[in-house]
């Protein structure tokens, strides 16, 4: 059984930044990779963190990533006698003073505080550039450098995975540890910063950096977890898009590049097309019903009728979210009209032909695919016209789009009395236009 332990140590903030899951994942494969724990620690000293739909929106965030954790998980709220008697103990051993109301931490005036990070290499500061800091405020509550020097110690962790931002802090972190008499250090290994394609580092104010904020577009959460495992590494083999067992059994955190990821939102969105692509029907028809359920026309609309239609969108569908407007003709009275798409193709006078053409076909062909498409082909040769130029008009006619899911495929399934009744429709429209 491996010693390894690692931690997700989450301040609950109210939504988790795309950094912070990132993290959460990094720290999830490593330990699965070694047959390691995992602890859930969350940061919440602040009272005002300590609400539960915040640390419930953390368990939330990630359930829907697929990372679990070993244990209950730890609460720094409730571990404060743990922090005072460590900031006791600095001060009996004249580590620390007090100034202004508030514990600060005597940091040596020469040396170098250093280690060796999994990413990094070498790390190293000079103690004289590191400023005293404070471990305990004057309203008597720990610091981020106390409960975090104290909970690693406490609960055995060997490696500290965590985002570049906090590699300021570790030597602060060290210097804590070892005054309290600890001899070893954890394995640091510092993630490089995720930026946006300005090369920008990711900012709340400017990006979309919540992970809930994905979810709510339709990225599933498995295809989110595949993506965040690219961001500051890769397999060897350069296959990007696997099951995430195969992740958890290639990672290695040594294989981290410390170069800046870029989070690039249309390889996300390629990403999750290629898992809903990999979806059985029934489960794809069960992922779109909460987004067509959100629509008006989809309140009674069950999984078994979804499951019809939901094969005509699966390979082109990249998140969730674009699965109503790609299905909504199927179970409205009327298609919702694209007025630029009407006023382009039906003010075209092969358009009206066409139409004329298709409903007499429709109301007579065997209603089967094959003979769907060759009616439709036949007329368009007789205007000189291929196929996807003849489907146009028909197609606007019987979904109100220009764009959309095969257009044979979709009459099958509307049946011939729909067909001809929205061809009628259409071609009443365009008479009275004129």
């Amino acid at each position: 059984m491996s010693s390894t332990r690692l931690r997700f140590a989450p301040a609950p903030t109210g939504y988790m930044h795309l950094g912070s899951a990132r993290t959460a994942l990094f720290n999830w494969l490593y330990a699965r990779h070694t047959g390691g724990e995992l602890v859930l620690r969350i940061e919440d000293t602040n009272a005002e963190l300590a609400r539960p739909e915040l640390i419930d929106n953390i368990y939330r965030s990630l359930d829907w990533l697929g990372i679990d954790w070993d244990g209950e998980p730890v609460r720094q709220s409730e571990r404060a006698s743990l922090y005072d008697a460590a900031v006791e103990k600095w001060l009996a051993d004249d580590n620390a003073y007090v100034a202004d109301g508030a514990v600060r931490f005597r940091v040596p005036d020469q040396g170098v505080t250093k280690w060796h990070d999994e990413v990094r290499g070498l790390v190293e500061f000079e103690n004289e550039h590191i400023e005293d800091f404070v471990v305990r405020r004057s309203d008597g509550t720990a610091t981020f450098f106390t409960a975090n020097a104290v909970d690693d110690l406490d609960l055995k962790i060997t490696h500290v995975v965590r985002g570049e931002d906090l590699l300021n802090a570790t030597p602060k972190i060290i210097l804590l540890r070892e005054a309290l008499g600890s001899l070893e250090l954890p394995v640091f290994a510092h993630l490089p910063l995720i930026v946006n394609s300005q090369r920008k580092k990711l900012s709340k104010r400017r990006d979309d950096v919540a992970l809930e904020s994905f979810e709510g577009q339709g990225v599933l959460g498995s295809a989110m977890a595949n993506y965040l495992a690219l961001l500051g590494w890769g397999p060897s083999d350069d296959v990007e898009v696997r099951p995430i067992e195969e992740i958890v059994d290639l990672f290695e955190l040594s294989d981290v590049n410390g170069s800046a990821a870029m989070f690039d939102i249309k390889k996300l969105e390629a990403v999750n097309g290629d898992y809903i692509r990999a979806m059985p029907n029934q489960q794809f028809a069960c992922a779109v019903q909460p987004w067509i359920e959100n629509e008006s026309w989809g309140k009674d609309i069950s999984i078994e009728d979804l499951a019809v239609v939901t094969p005509l969108i699966q390979q082109r569908t990249k998140l969730l979210e674009q699965a109503p407007a790609q299905l909504d003709f199927f179970f409205l009275e009327e298609p919702v009209l694209e007025i630029s798409a009407w006023d382009k193709i039906m003010t075209n006078p092969t358009s009206v032909s066409i139409l004329e053409d298709a409903l007499a076909e429709y109301k007579e062909t065997e209603w089967v695919i094959s003979a769907l498409h060759e009616a439709l082909l036949n007329i368009g040769e007789k205007y000189e016209l291929k196929l996807g130029k003849a489907q146009a008009p028909v197609r606007v006619a019987l979904t109100g789009r220009s764009i959309g899911p095969p257009l044979f495929e979709s009459m099958l399934i509307l049946g011939r009395d729909v067909v001809t009744t929205r061809l009628d429709r259409a071609l009443k429209r365009i008479e009275l236009s004129k």
